[in-house]
């Protein structure tokens, strides 16, 4: 609430109407320096350099 409310400044009878994607549009407007999660590949990646062990 306090993003909409406050910091998108949004009146509240748009705020609760948002969806929660178009919440996470808004927030992500704010902070666009902010990296996506990292997807399947990068991860298979970081899992192969980085390996847990050996399995139990």
């Amino acid at each position: 609430m306090s993003l909409g409310l406050g910091t998108l400044r949004m009146p509240p009878e748009i705020f609760w109407r948002m969806t929660l994607p178009e919440l996470a549009a808004a927030a992500r407007a704010m902070r666009p320096d902010v990296r996506k999660a990292m997807g399947r590949e990068e991860f298979d990646g970081l899992m192969i350099r980085y390996p847990d062990g050996a399995a139990r």
